[in-house]
């Protein structure tokens, strides 16, 4: 009996120590020193990574904090060396870096005016983007200064259908597919974990021990982090409405002072919410993904629109979110 027992409590202990083991964050890669690569060889390098659902932030031709990290991730994940040295397969998979796209006239429905005041935009049926560039920025993955870049001597104050511009040749976002309601539970993505590194400010999906993709985000604040621990997706929508309410964004605290902000690109928290089993925290889009903004404040990760976008593709409802 005492033999038995000890099989029992053995393989209880054995048990525990997976369950932890799968909670457990993965290690940190990203302490790898990278020289600066020119311009064209950036913009290619980052059109591979973000293609292969490993984003580097904002495309830009420049060596920032999340190309480093999401081409460490990428090597590491392949089992490839974690050198600076630019593996040519990868340039290969880019062999055009730029293409260009020309404004259509029903493009002019993602674009209007978005009032500063919460009270006006809640009067509103769609909270869209305010400009062809801002547009365009979103569709390409870009920072709006590189797609300026990109494209001298252009009146971007009165772009209008039928003008050509040059951009990153990304796989686009493209806003107009996206119809609004609940993201189904994908049977198929069920053994699925998500962590999020608020030190390392990252969003990496596993499966079992394969790393899918890796995001860049922003985890709440300083004055309301994102909560440490583990969570559960419990549903997802695309183009939410928010409820914009001060005491939750500042303290954390529901009030009925709040506002129904309606959907669109630039609503607080963008194409997508996937709320966790957290009263008031979950995992967004942001057409804004370089500063914390207010919607950011009570604790949620916000990624950029078009990441948010491929994150509900590779997830599911009901899968494990380990914050930490």
């Amino acid at each position: 009996m005492k033999f038995r027992f000890s099989i029992l409590l053995l393989g209880v202990l054995s048990i525990s120590a997976l369950a932890e083991e799968k909670s457990t964050p993965p290690p940190r890669v990203y302490p790898v020193a990278l020289p600066n690569y020119d311009e064209e060889t950036a913009t290619r390098l980052q059109i591979f990574l973000d293609n292969s659902d490993f984003g580097p932030g904002k495309i830009d031709g420049r060596m920032g904090e999340f190309f480093r990290k999401a081409l460490i991730s990428y090597k590491h994940a392949h089992a490839m060396p974690k050198t600076g040295a630019v593996d040519q397969w990868m340039l290969d998979q880019v062999p055009v870096t730029y293409t260009t796209y020309t404004i259509k006239d029903e493009d002019l429905k993602q674009i209007g005016d978005v009032p500063s005041n919460h009270a006006e935009q809640a009067q509103l049926k769609w909270l869209s983007y305010t400009s062809f560039l801002e547009f365009v920025a979103e569709r390409y993955h870009s920072a709006e200064a590189f797609i300026q870049k990109l494209n001298p001597g252009k009146n971007w104050e009165h772009l209008q259908p039928g003008e050509t511009l040059k951009v990153p040749n990304v796989l686009p976002f493209e806003v107009e597919k996206f119809t609004e309601g609940k993201v189904p539970e994908n049977p198929t993505f069920t053994s699925r974990k998500v962590f999020v590194d608020t030190y390392e400010h990252l969003l990496e999906v596993f499966d079992q021990d394969h790393l899918v993709c890796v995001f860049p985000i922003t985890p709440g604040s300083k004055t309301l982090p994102a909560p440490v621990g583990t969570w559960k997706i419990l549903g997802a929508t695309i183009w939410p409405w928010f409820r914009y309410d001060e005491g939750m964004l500042n303290y954390g605290v529901r009030t009925e002072n709040y506002y129904n902000l309606p959907p669109g690109p630039n609503n607080l928290v963008g194409i997508l919410w996937m709320g966790l089993n957290k009263p008031g925290i979950g995992i967004h889009g942001t057409n804004n993904p370089e500063t914390i903004g207010r919607a950011a404040s009570h604790g949620c990760i916000r990624l950029a629109n078009w990441d948010a976008a491929r994150v509900k593709d590779l997830v599911s409802v009901g899968n494990t979110v380990i914050i930490f």
